[in-house]
């Protein structure tokens, strides 16, 4: 072990140096925005309202300013060669074969997922680490909470499957759980309860995950060589997308995120963030040390936590274990939702989950810099009210000065002070400049820093990739007052105390064009788009044009939602060479392993029409495996004698009646029930066909009819 570098070697006053060095460069741009503003606003002595101006200023720029000193701390870091206090290093230029591991079990929750891509996925992650040679160190495990009886039915029959065809079984498990605790934490901490202390690392995965058995491997090994590390995250590349939408948010990912990143782990060192998903765990001290504590109060605000990663790394960091950033690992991948509006439904989720922070900003022993996680993770929502209020602030500002008459005396031109020199600038202008060099230069610097490597290529070429990127900008700044005005929504319903439910994350895409959702979900932001626009056009024509970049992504906002969700467009993008990525033209052989699987196994065949609404129920009863499947994985369980009459009525009101006239919590009942099953699919093939429903009826005849397997018999 002492020949090899790793983290616990780290000169912890370095850190400290660095994390200095992250903080001055934020204040120092912050202050310098501040002084242009505060020039701005106190020509004319300051006012109550300018002040509430400039303080909401400084916090936004300030938020600014930390994304542009990450992002520049990056650069030094990638000019260097890569940074030398990485956790990758403590295994660099090693052979796969020789790298140390240890039992992994890699985790998967699913909820209502599609199960073909779920097992697809774990298909091609475990040829990967079986063709690496080191396989036997892993084993998998499908955790569902899934509720609709469809796909429970769907995940059941696919992991026999796949355990058959990969000869998996005792390495590949699943598991589905009554009652669905907590939700993804809840599954996953019933999984450790059970099985955690046979493990020493847990790999989490999210339903559209994909690892390379690499870079699993390499993970698990660079937690071997660092005693001290309880939590290491990769920084997953966003892959497969179809819409114009999400190959937007695949470009943007992969061109600029290793800037950011290399300047995250600049500063974050072992103190790193934890995102939910393509990480590995040491099992033991995430038991010990990672319960979720109920926050006081109902939901929103209080309750289980919903966003828990970033929870978990402060409890893990708190009781002395490192988390780290694999930054420049590479294999490690996730999709992206597909259309504006299913991201807007997960940042819903994620932005009640973020506010819940609030009440550990000031638990005791956390670590500062995880308060800063939490601090951040909140104004990643909160800012959009703030610049939401400052800007309407702004506007009814000016608008009072206009009707007051006092808008008619500013100069249109004033002398700044820079540096002893007097300069003439345009009034605000040199702000405006300053705030779109911060947020821009980054993304100008990661396009130039792909050309200057000789990496264009990859990116189509580099007329492709400064064209890609220009759109991409453009894009961005369309959709970040619809963005603003989403989360200032979901902000205020849940100071309102609006909850969320847990709904199943779209992750396919189509070209149904559904401009009824569009312009449901759209048409606040773009009525109140109109009358800020129009009011700002008739009382100050100058401000209008200052407010344009605003108004146009509002006033657009269906017909924009509509034209980045649609796949055509995305297909005929990737077409003409734009947003292309290095995992698009040299993609590794698990992605198009997962795409050649995805488009032979599953995706022609669909179920019969009449039928698919209880599709699931119907195989678990009607066919022989399916049923056998089912029940084999059922707990066995005893009831009272009024326990059974209930079960008793059930089964012959789904047989006689069909399964339409139960309710949902009827069907998942008997679907739970080992000796329900048992007794119906007897009773299905014993009792004659009149004494049953029509819809059984055509099922059993579907069933005959068709000659294909008895798992595909009831589709065509």
């Amino acid at each position: 072990m002492a020949s090899f570098f790793t983290v616990e070697k780290l000169d912890r006053s370095r850190i400290g140096r660095r994390r200095i060095t992250f903080s001055t460069l934020t204040f120092l741009l912050t202050s310098l925005a501040t002084w242009f503003m505060a020039d701005l606003l106190w020509r004319g002595g300051m006012s109550e309202v300018e002040w509430v101006v400039l303080v909401l200023f400084v916090i936004l720029f300030a938020n600014i300013a930390a994304g542009f000193s990450t992002a520049l701390l990056g650069l030094y870091v990638i000019n260097r060669g890569g940074d030398p206090y990485r956790i990758s290093k403590s295994i660099d230029g090693e052979e796969i074969a020789t790298l140390p591991l240890a039992s992994t079990a890699i985790v998967m929750p699913v909820f209502n997922e599609d199960p073909s891509r779920v097992f697809e996925g774990l298909r091609v992650i475990y040829r990967s680490l079986q063709t690496s040679g080191r396989l036997e160190n892993f084993d998998f495990f499908i955790l569902s909470d899934s509720n609709n009886p469809n796909n429970w039915i769907q995940e059941e029959v696919a992991w026999v499957e796949l355990c058959k065809q990969l000869n998996g079984f005792g390495r590949i498990f699943y598991r589905k759980r009554r009652i669905s605790i907590n939700k993804k934490s809840g599954n996953v901490a019933d999984f450790l309860r059970r099985w955690g202390r046979k493990y020493r690392y847990m790999a989490v995965l999210d339903a559209d995950s994909i690892m390379t058995g690499e870079s699993l491997i390499k993970m698990v090994a660079m937690m071997e060589r660092n005693s001290k590390v309880g939590i290491l995250q990769t920084a997953p590349r966003v892959v497969n997308g179809v819409t114009l939408y999400s190959r937007l948010q695949q470009f943007s990912n992969r061109l600029y995120s290793p800037l950011f990143l290399a300047g995250l782990n600049y500063w974050h060192q072992g103190e790193s963030n934890f995102w939910g998903h393509n990480a590995v765990i040491r099992v033991a001290p995430f038991i010990d040390h990672c319960c979720l504590p109920e926050l006081p109060g109902r939901e929103p605000f209080g309750g289980r936590i919903l966003s828990h990663d970033f929870v978990e790394a402060a409890l893990m960091r708190r009781a002395g274990w490192g988390v780290w950033l694999a930054y420049d690992l590479e294999g490690s991948y996730e999709e992206g939702p597909p259309t504006l509006i299913d991201s807007a439904k997960r940042d819903r989720r994620w932005c009640q989950g973020n506010m819940q922070h609030s009440w550990l900003l000031a638990e005791r022993g956390f670590h500062p810099v995880n308060r800063v996680h939490l601090l951040m993770g909140i104004m990643g929502y909160v800012s959009s009210p703030l610049w939401m209020l400052f800007l309407m602030i702004s506007s009814i500002h000016t608008f009072r000065e206009v009707a007051s008459g006092a808008y008619a005396n500013h100069p249109p031109a004033s002398y700044i002070n820079i540096w002893g020199y007097s300069v003439e600038l345009p009034e605000a202008f040199a702000l405006f400049l300053f705030t779109l060099l911060l947020l821009f230069l980054p993304k100008i610097i990661s396009v130039g820093l792909e050309i200057k490597n000789k990496r264009a290529a990859l990116y189509g070429g580099s007329w492709r990739l400064m064209l890609s990127a220009v759109l991409e900008i453009i894009t961005s700044a369309l959709l970040a007052p619809i963005n603003m005005m989403f989360n200032t929504k979901f902000v205020l319903y849940i100071l309102l105390g609006q909850g969320v439910a847990w709904v199943t994350q779209k992750r396919q895409a189509s070209d149904d064009t559904d401009w009824r959702e569009a312009i449901i979900t759209h048409a606040g932001q773009m009525a109140f788009g109109l009358v800020w626009g129009i009011s700002a056009l008739i009382l100050v024509p100058k401000f209008f044009w200052w407010l344009s970049p605003v108004l146009l992504g509002l006033v657009l906002a269906a017909p924009i939602s509509i034209f980045l969700g649609k796949a055509s467009f995305g297909r005929r993008a990737k077409e003409l060479g734009l947003f292309l990525t290095p995992d698009e033209t040299q993609p590794p052989a698990e992605l198009i392993r997962l795409e050649r699987h995805m488009e032979q196994c599953y995706r022609h065949m669909q179920p019969i029409s009449r039928l698919q609404n209880d599709y699931g129920l119907l195989q678990a009863v009607l066919d022989p495996y399916v049923n056998a499947v089912h029940v084999s994985l059922l707990r066995q369980r005893e009831g009272n004698h009024a326990v059974r009459s209930y079960f008793l009525e059930l089964r012959r009101r789904l047989l006689s009646e069909g399964p339409a006239e139960l309710t949902h919590r009827e069907k998942m009942a008997l679907l739970l029930d080992a000796e329900s099953m048992i007794w119906l699919h007897e009773q299905l093939w014993k009792q004659p066909s009149e004494q049953l429903s029509d819809w059984w009826r055509l099922a059993m005849r579907q069933y005959n009819v068709l000659t294909a397997t008895p798992v595909t018999a009831l589709y065509r």
